[in-house]
């Protein structure tokens, strides 16, 4: 009964402890189940107004603490935690896998002409652009001037670091051509994440207390964000595109996979599917999404706006983004 239900749970939070990795590595199985992308904007509508109406001390009759949850997380894969604002679809982590699967078998299967190697490498990188703009830190807004030239620093850098990988592995065995897809990812998420997230870098993003009070903006807690995004989406891809290749050049010489080619690129596809689906929440879970930074370590002046305004406070919290 919804009278049962205290309008105390703290569904700002997730559901699970997020001081431990197997508590995030939950809250991330929910976020990132693909299934997720299949809901209609009905659903995820009804989500929002019952999350809302809850904070606020309103609940729908007969409302249940699981129904609760599951209403919370449905918005938290969909709406995005600073801005409230619903996410491009192909920008949620729902999309991770479904997106990924078929954008890294497809470079795994591709990987042996110039052209392919292009291409594939710009599709990456301009579908990881949409994630990583759409997962940002912050509320600010992003201009599309300043957004346009991120997204083509990136992808240029992308691509040329693919082709450099490819030229170097030319006289080397065929096995090790098949992890340049990995090396270009790896070296291309160092490249696209501070690009596309630049602005936070220059301005700073929200930090708080405890309790979620805005405290300033900071370049500093930025670059810590950043850093562990670039380290989690390099962790993600490791299963996935290392994994699979090794699987390939075993199962390429067998006689059935001789006699249908055509099979390749399904079988890869579904090889890295099955990585990412474990993968990917995972490796979100390697940091907390609600990060943390002693005071200390801010900014001379924010430490110095803090310490006046707040001198109990000795350590600040900030979303890292994804």
């Amino acid at each position: 009964m919804s009278g049962d239900l205290p309008l105390n749970i703290n569904i700002k939070e997730p559901r699970w402890d997020q001081g431990t990795f197997m508590g995030r590595a939950q809250h991330f199985f929910m976020v990132t189940d693909p299934r997720n992308v299949l809901l209609s904007s009905e659903v995820l509508e009804d989500a929002r107004v019952t999350v809302e109406n809850y904070r606020l001390g309103i609940m729908k009759p007969g409302l249940t603490e699981d129904q609760l949850w599951r209403a919370k997380y449905i918005y938290d894969s969909a709406f995005h935690p600073d801005t409230g604002e619903k996410m491009l679809l192909i920008g949620r982590m729902s999309a991770q896998v479904p997106m990924n699967m078929t954008i890294t078998g497809c470079m795994l299967t591709f990987y042996r002409t110039t052209p392919a190697v292009v291409f594939w490498q710009w599709v990456n990188q301009s579908f990881n652009a949409i994630v990583n703009y759409t997962n940002r830190s912050g509320d600010a807004p992003i201009t599309v001037n300043q957004l346009g030239a991120a997204y083509v620093s990136a992808t240029t850098g992308a691509v040329i670091t693919a082709l450099g990988l490819k030229a170097l592995t030319k006289r080397l065995p065929a096995i090790i051509g098949r992890f340049v897809p990995f090396a270009a990812v790896a070296a291309a998420n160092c490249i696209n994440i501070p690009f596309m997230r630049q602005r936070e870098l220059k301005c700073g993003i929200p930090v708080t207390d405890a309790e979620g009070k805005r405290l300033g903006e900071s370049s500093t807690a930025a670059q810590q964000a950043i850093v562990q995004v670039v380290v989690s989406r390099i962790g993600m891809a490791v299963p996935a595109m290392a994994i699979p290749p090794v699987i390939m050049n075993a199962l390429e010489k067998k006689a059935f996979m001789k006699r249908f080619p055509v099979l390749n690129a399904p079988v890869q596809v579904g090889l890295v599917g099955l990585c990412l689906v474990f993968a990917t929440p995972l490796c979100c879970a390697l940091f907390p999404q609600k990060s943390s930074m002693k005071v200390s370590s801010l900014e001379p002046e924010l430490q110095e706006r803090i310490r006046q305004n707040n001198p109990h406070i000795t350590t600040v919290y900030f979303n890292k983004g994804l």
